[in-house]
């Protein structure tokens, strides 16, 4: 096997772009229900609240997964860190979103400060479960292996004469 880094082949991305997608569809379908209840049980305000909290949630959620991943993508080793930072900014920008939103006054009359909390609460769950479920239904490669009679496997086996015959007493 080489130790040698290869290039990306886009297995990785075409994983986290589709783990991101089915994330997404799910916290969009159930941000749409609540928005849906919210209007029936507690009129314009709730409905807002609902469809707010919720849009809030998935915008932050969205930004944190494509900043780690592209973090991953550019130093591995530095992951776990950008991930816990970005983690801290979201909640720190989400609640200062809320303060904003009430010290204007816009919480109470023109949003419900409950469907806002819901709407962030169930879109935050639903992002979970649907990134769960994609993340352990995708088929990401966890290794390379250097296939027979491949380019890497002959480059890097110094034993095999042109012909591709290992030499007597070559392991």
């Amino acid at each position: 096997m080489s130790t040698t880094a290869r290039p990306a082949t886009g297995q990785t991305r075409r994983g986290t772009s589709q783990v991101l997608l089915v994330a997404g569809l799910c916290v969009s379908a159930v941000v749409a229900l609540a928005t849906l209840v919210g209007g029936l049980v507690g009129g314009s305000d709730a409905a807002l609240g609902a469809l707010s909290g919720g849009s809030l949630a998935l915008c932050f959620l969205l930004f944190g997964s494509l900043v780690v991943e592209t973090a991953t993508r550019m130093a591995p080793q530095t992951a776990i860190v950008i991930a816990l930072m970005t983690y801290t900014l979201q909640v720190a920008a989400l609640a200062l979103v809320f303060v904003v939103l009430t010290s204007s006054g816009a919480v109470g009359t023109t949003l419900s400060g409950g469907w806002l909390a819901g709407g962030v609460v169930v879109a935050t769950v639903a992002w979970t479960l649907g990134q769960l479920v994609a993340s352990t239904r995708a088929r990401v490669l966890a290794y390379d292996i250097d296939l027979p009679g491949s380019a890497a496997t002959n480059a890097s086996d110094s034993s095999r004469e042109p012909s591709g015959r290992r030499e007597v007493g070559a392991p």
